[in-house]
């Protein structure tokens, strides 16, 4: 048993060198920036068929958020391809926010695919820093499959905070998900209204 186990752990590392040594001269990082938006598009296809009543329950109240104006001014951080367009109500201004810029071509098709939305801007960022995004400017937030793969959860909701306005911050529900971590993740809602 112990060759076996020791037979595996060459075959692994004989496999993995390639990615360890991209990732030592500094390659790796730009391959997959270049190719995580396109494993992306197809895999958002797969989710959103298996998750489509979970997200069309989730993103049902949305509308309750709008301004008095009727307009939704909705934040998405971790746009990825755009794959909660659909579930997103007529009429809503929608501002992306990504830290990989790759992703931009593909969100171009999915707004194309999703008139009944306005799209605003694509922002090129981090969660955890959205200056580029006005103080108290949308009405909601959405984070989904993103809390897991950041680098500071409670930067990230701070900034959330910052950039609703204020009226939203007074309805806060808190909702459970397990998503892919191994641990459970509590967050506001996924419509985070901090």
């Amino acid at each position: 048993m112990a060759l076996l186990i020791s037979v595996f752990r060459l075959l692994v590392s004989i496999l993995a060198f390639p990615i360890y040594l991209l990732n030592f001269i500094g390659l790796w990082s730009g391959i997959c920036k270049r190719c995580f938006p396109c494993f992306m598009k197809y895999f958002t296809a797969i989710y959103n068929e298996k998750m489509l009543s979970k997200k069309q329950e989730l993103f049902s109240n949305l509308q309750a958020f709008a301004a008095p104006s009727g307009k939704l001014s909705l934040l998405e951080l971790g746009c990825g391809t755009g794959a909660n367009f659909q579930f997103y109500p007529p009429g809503s201004k929608v501002t992306c926010l990504d830290p990989n810029p790759n992703f931009e071509k593909y969100l171009i098709t999915s707004i194309a695919k999703n008139r009944h939305l306005q799209f605003e801007r694509f922002v090129v960022a981090a969660g955890e820093d959205m200056h580029q995004v006005a103080d108290g400017s949308m009405d909601v937030v959405v984070c989904t499959l993103v809390l897991c793969s950041v680098q500071n959860q409670q930067q990230i909701l701070q900034e959330v905070r910052r950039v609703l306005r204020p009226k939203d911050r007074r309805r806060e529900r808190t909702r459970h998900l397990s998503g892919t971590c191994a641990a459970r993740i509590e967050f506001r809602t996924s419509c985070l209204t901090v």
